[in-house]
């Protein structure tokens, strides 16, 4: 985390990443359009209050409009829907139990978007209502799906307002929070830049509300445990995610290839002024380019088991862009089949890479530890050497 780890760092290398900052926004203030997730919370369209404020939602729409209208491409992700079905139904007290905000979110997510598309409407930008589950981002086909639905709009110059489906979603199929939702939503489109409009003005050193002396970090070079060390629960309890979702979706978004900018949604012209490369919020370096699609479907499939490796097996998938062999393997969890997507452990725990495994769970407790000309030999058949193919694996860290 650079302001932490800046005073240790020499005068030279302060300089190397302060270049290294600086030419990525040159090479972003010389495209001439780019495309944005916009994300915007329940905090920053109520304003701490129970009820949705016109003048809030206002504030997000007419600065997107005016993305949109100078040619680039945005995709707003909203909260909303449960504050606004609460606010119709004249605030109930039903309690918080799963079927009820799915009740709520039901009716608030038809007012919310009325509401949009009425604001979008003085822009004359035509918007279109997209709700998402994390089954539809982590089956190979409804991602693409998906992701062509996002990219026609786009290409049709529609805005689309994306929301999870609150309605019929499971606990085993969500998301669980919209902060997440968009870094995947980013990553699916392969974005220029995630921007999260929340009440706070970015990740800070403590808590601004509690300690005076809290200061600003305007850039994460690289997500570590002493970013996490940093993150709070949400405050106003109206939305379901706090600053450790939004590190979250920083962190997928970037293993996405994905700039992610953390910013206080009311802040004046706050989009524009992000776009301009003024250091405003929290930036979050992306680590890598854009990735391919199946490896960007890696990055959101929910793993239907995993394979623990030896510590040998982990640096070579760390450092040496290695494919997974058997004789790296120490444990294996789960029962899953040929061609579904695992997860990789390391020795301490850590999940450091997703990938598509060529053997089943039953075959790889017969293989683990076992080099892979042994293969045929104990099975009676073989896939090939490697259990994960690097160019079918995804690494996480």
């Amino acid at each position: 985390m650079i302001p932490i780890t800046f005073r240790r760092l020499s005068a030279v290398s302060c300089c190397i990443m302060n270049a290294a900052h600086s030419l990525q926004t040159t090479i972003m203030q010389q495209k001439s359009s780019y495309r944005f997730v916009v994300k915007v919370g329940t905090s920053v369209l109520t304003g701490g209050t129970p009820r949705l404020k016109r003048q809030r939602l206002l504030h997000i729409v007419q600065q997107t409009a005016h993305l949109h209208q100078a040619g680039h491409e945005v995709i707003l992700v909203s909260s909303g829907a449960v504050a606004a079905g609460r606010e119709r139904l004249n605030f109930p007290d039903y309690g918080r139990s799963m079927p009820t905000k799915q009740m709520l979110s039901a009716v608030g997510q038809s007012r919310l978007m009325h509401q949009y598309s009425e604001l979008y409407d003085i822009f004359e930008v035509v918007v279109g209502q997209v709700l998402l589950t994390r089954d539809d981002l982590g089956n190979r086909t409804r991602f693409l799906n998906a992701r062509d639905t996002l990219l026609t709009l786009l290409d049709k110059r529609i805005v689309p307002i994306i929301n999870e489906n609150d309605t019929t979603a499971t606990h085993e199929i969500r998301v669980g929070d919209n902060d997440n939702l968009s870094a995947l939503v980013a990553a699916l489109v392969e974005a220029d830049m995630l921007i999260i409009l929340t009440d706070i003005a970015g990740l800070f050193t403590a808590d601004p509300r509690q300690d005076k002396d809290a200061q600003l970090i305007e850039r994460v070079e690289r997500i570590d445990d002493s970013t996490w060390a940093l993150a709070g629960d949400s405050v106003t309890g109206l939305g379901t995610g706090g600053m450790v979702t939004k590190i979250q979706a920083a962190q997928l978004a970037s293993r996405g290839g994905v700039t992610t900018v953390i910013a206080d949604g009311m802040e004046p012209d706050v989009l524009r002024r992000v776009l301009a490369g003024e250091a405003i919020g929290t930036r979050f370096d992306a680590v890598d380019t854009h990735i391919e699609s199946r490896k960007r479907w890696l990055l959101v499939e929910k793993p239907r088991g995993r394979v623990t490796v030896d510590a040998g097996a982990a640096r070579k998938l760390l450092t040496g862009g290695a494919s997974l062999l058997s004789v790296g393997i120490t444990a294996v969890e789960g029962d899953f089949s040929r061609g579904m997507t695992v997860g990789v452990v390391a020795p301490d725990g850590r999940e450091i890479a997703h990938g598509l495994t060529s053997y089943d769970s039953g075959d790889l407790r017969q293989i683990s530890g076992v080099k892979s000309v042994k293969i045929p030999e104990i099975l009676g058949y073989s896939y090939g050497d490697a259990v994960i193919h690097r160019n079918n694996m995804v690494v996480l860290v």
